[in-house]
């Protein structure tokens, strides 16, 4: 496995640091703290493979592939996984939040796994506030008034979306790489040249080339992302075809293509979003108890903690994880991310 070399990996902080900068401004770290209500034993990544049988529901214009583990009558927990990733990040979390007490929820996305979108004339939709109205869904299809939500890339930013719009059904939040909320306007912002080529992936969604690549070399290319957002992380075969078989969703190629596509303004969303859209671009505070995580070793671009740190307006800290952490944190540090979850959640 390629190892990034230091001077690289700084490169791309700075990368995310100048995204974050254009669209944030700059503000010193905050360190409020969060006590750990209990501490939990050590955990090996890999020590789970599974997380049992997948159910479906009905929640709003999808029909939602979720796994659950943990007491029907535990504070919730929404876990959300990123691109290209499953719900297998949270294999080793969600029995340590389990056994903790919480009720831990895990959905595939729309285009992952067994998650399908209802009508056939639907808007194959990956834009952002579209994933998490989804997850909204899910909560009132699961009759969950509220619950904390954690996760990390398209997660981070499905949680970060819920908790400024609808702060009522976000109890607490943990987000990996911190204040990842967007707009299409800034977007549309030239980065300097290091930033840019970081997203070499999104330049190449927004040809037609670069949709059919990646329908051929589906499980190529999500290994090589994997590979370069966590060059630490020794993933083997089986970890990686477990999430990999969630890539085969019809819907996947269309979903992930389109919410790049609309990151830089080549497509349009969805109307019906267009009035949380405009609330969305105020790059709105964030009130509720939030703990930001970021590894020690994330090769994905990623800004720096103070440049968000001042949209957290509640009880904040934030965590840097060491040892070789990348992009994919719940998986690559489990422990880390679960005591995360349980500390925020303590007391609210």
């Amino acid at each position: 496995m390629p190892f990034v070399p230091h001077d690289r990996r700084r490169f791309f902080t700075l990368a995310g640091t100048a995204i974050a900068a254009l669209q944030l401004g700059s503000g010193a770290v905050r360190a409020q703290g969060f006590k750990s209500a209990a501490k939990l034993p050590e955990i090996r990544p890999g020590t789970s493979t599974t997380l049992g049988p997948i159910k479906q529901v009905t929640a709003g214009e999808l029909s939602i592939g979720y796994a659950e583990i943990g007491p029907a009558d535990g504070s919730v927990v929404i876990l959300l996984h990123g691109w290209p990733y499953d719900i297998h990040s949270f294999a080793d979390v969600a029995p340590a939040l389990a056994a903790a007490g919480h009720r831990v929820i895990i959905p595939h996305l729309r285009g992952y796994g067994t998650t399908r979108l209802l009508s056939p004339a639907a808007l194959r939709s990956g834009q952002p506030v579209a994933v998490a109205a989804d997850i909204v869904a899910l909560m009132d299809a699961l009759e969950i008034k509220a619950a904390t939500l954690a996760g990390y890339d398209w997660g981070a930013r499905t949680a970060n979306i819920i908790a400024a719009l609808w702060p009522e059904r976000c109890k607490a939040m943990v987000s990996v790489s911190g204040y990842l909320i967007g707009s299409q306007q800034a977007g549309r912002m030239p980065l300097p040249p290091a930033a840019e080529l970081q997203w070499w992936y999104q330049f190449y969604f927004a040809t037609e080339r670069g949709r059919e690549g990646y329908d051929k070399n589906r499980r190529d290319f999500a290994r090589l992302i994997w590979r370069t957002a966590s060059p630490q992380w020794a993933f083997d075969d089986a970890t990686f075809a477990r999430s990999a078989a969630a890539f085969d969703n019809p819907d996947h190629v269309d979903i992930v293509v389109h919410n790049y596509r609309w990151r830089l303004g080549l497509v349009a969303g969805e109307a019906k979003y267009d009035a949380l859209e405009a609330k969305l671009a105020t790059f709105p505070a964030i009130n509720v108890p939030t703990i930001t995580m970021e590894g020690d070793a994330n090769g994905a671009p990623h800004p720096a903690p103070e440049t968000y740190a001042k949209k957290f307006t509640g009880r904040y800290e934030h965590r840097l994880i060491t040892g070789g952490i990348g992009h994919n944190l719940p998986q690559e540090a489990p422990r880390a991310f679960a005591q995360a979850v349980i500390d925020v959640t303590a007391g609210v």
